[in-house]
């Protein structure tokens, strides 16, 4: 169940990324992060109120951790990618944000000490090889002609922000409720983020209201922030941050299948190469873990 939560993660995800690239000029990045995560609460509110009384005390005792998750998962992470879609191509922000595994094995030995075996190493290259090799179109000299700019460091801050976020999870308070705790980090990442979402409002970069923008939001209130954040939080706790983590890798080759299937573009063998090399990869970094 951990690695199919994950995946799910992954899927949805995928959509929110094409989403993002999509809206970028309609929907200004901090408003973009604050309305997803009012219509999780509007959400999540009937499933929490009955359960927060009870276990407030825990949420209480945990404060500083529900703040982190908040200010890593809710606040940063979200607006500098929706921040970064406005300045960077879509093969850039996928070839870094591809370093998120790296960042959480770095974090999960830093602070855990967690130890990585040579068959998880050896996953996570195969899962980059096949990243790159769908990202790159299977040529290889096609990185030469990459240019870089500050969207890209943005993504990078973002990755860096998803691996502090995907690690800090591994301290998830015994006895809350997922849901409870992903109500209580999302209250503190919108308060952290109303300083952001101010400025942009006194700079006059508002949302557009028709039905693109709100069906948009609606996919990455409910989807991308309460459904694919909770498995992705009971994915790490199960299974842990350094191999969990690895799943991020399946974003590019759910990608490619969306667009087969909905935007009718055509299956290339590069194609085929690229997932066949993640889906190894992780086979490859989570199968003594399975038995």
């Amino acid at each position: 169940m951990p690695y199919l939560l994950l995946t799910l993660s992954a899927l949805i995800w995928s959509g929110n990324f094409v989403i993002s690239r999509a809206m970028n000029n309609v929907i200004p990045p901090a408003g973009f992060v604050f309305w997803r995560w009012v219509v999780a609460l509007v959400v999540l509110l009937p499933v929490v109120l009955p359960r927060l009384r009870k276990e407030w005390p825990i949420v209480r005792a945990h404060l500083p951790l529900i703040a982190v998750c908040g200010l890593f998962g809710v606040t940063l992470f979200n607006f500098l990618i929706y921040t970064a879609m406005h300045f960077t191509t879509a093969i850039n922000a996928a070839l870094v944000n591809s370093a998120i595994p790296i960042f959480i094995l770095m974090f999960a030995r830093i602070f855990y000490g967690q130890r990585v075996v040579l068959r998880q190493h050896v996953g996570i290259a195969l899962s980059l090889i096949g990243v790159a090799a769908i990202i790159l179109r299977g040529d290889p000299s096609r990185i030469l002609t990459l240019s870089f700019n500050h969207g890209d460091l943005l993504v990078l801050l973002a990755a860096i922000a998803w691996g502090l976020y995907s690690v800090a999870i591994k301290r998830y308070p015994q006895g809350l409720n997922p849901f409870v705790f992903l109500f209580s980090m999302t209250v503190a990442g919108l308060l952290l983020l109303v300083p952001f979402y101010a400025w942009e409002i006194m700079q006059g970069e508002l949302m557009t209201l028709n039905q693109p923008t709100v069906l948009s939001i609606a996919y990455v209130g409910i989807l991308a922030s309460v459904v694919a954040f909770t498995a992705w939080n009971h994915g790490l706790r199960k299974i842990g941050p350094h191999i969990g983590g690895q799943f991020v890798h399946l974003m590019p080759a759910f990608s490619t299948i969306l667009a087969v299937i909905f935007l009718g573009e055509r299956l290339q063998s590069f194609h085929i190469t690229g997932i066949a090399l993640i889906s190894a990869g992780i086979l490859c970094a989570t199968y003594k873990i399975r038995s």
